[in-house]
């Protein structure tokens, strides 16, 4: 990434999260907007071109944290941000029932696609924001290559 291209985008993120730290709620949402913001600038400043967030179907529950292309491959990418590894790691809160999910939303998005033979993969993005830390970051690319 060009050294331009690659400040705007430390200046955007910047900037982005700076203003999203005003929000209330339940802390464990906050959290979780926290990580799928820093999920789109990481994925961003690893090359990915994200083409959607918080992507939802009219018709189905549920929705995709992050739509992307990495290189000629659209990624369908789950965000799971944690404050602490003391329970259980983040990537293992996709489990069948969210992989089942996801495909499905997956399967729906790609319907509305005017190009049908797609390279595509389900990615996974585990972030963890523990106290006194730099955010760690563990992407698990094509975390459960199912059949879309």
């Amino acid at each position: 990434m060009p050294v331009l291209e690659r400040t705007r985008l430390k200046l955007l993120e910047a900037f982005v999260l700076a203003a999203s730290r005003r929000s209330k709620g339940p802390k464990h949402l906050a959290t979780g907007r926290r990580g799928e913001l820093a999920a789109y600038f990481y994925l961003r400043r690893h090359g990915y071109i994200i083409t959607a967030r918080g992507w939802r179907s009219a018709h189905l529950r549920g929705d995709i944290d992050l739509i992307g292309w990495d290189g000629d491959t659209l990624c369908f990418i789950e965000v799971k941000t944690r404050t602490t590894r003391d329970v259980a790691t983040a990537e293992a809160a996709v489990d069948e029932d969210k992989r089942r999910t996801l495909r499905r939303l997956a399967r729906h998005y790609l319907r509305q696609l005017p190009q049908k033979d797609l390279s595509t993969r389900f990615d996974v993005l585990a972030i963890y924001f523990e106290k006194d830390k730099k955010a760690e970051y563990e992407l698990f690319r094509g975390a459960f290559n199912d059949v879309i």
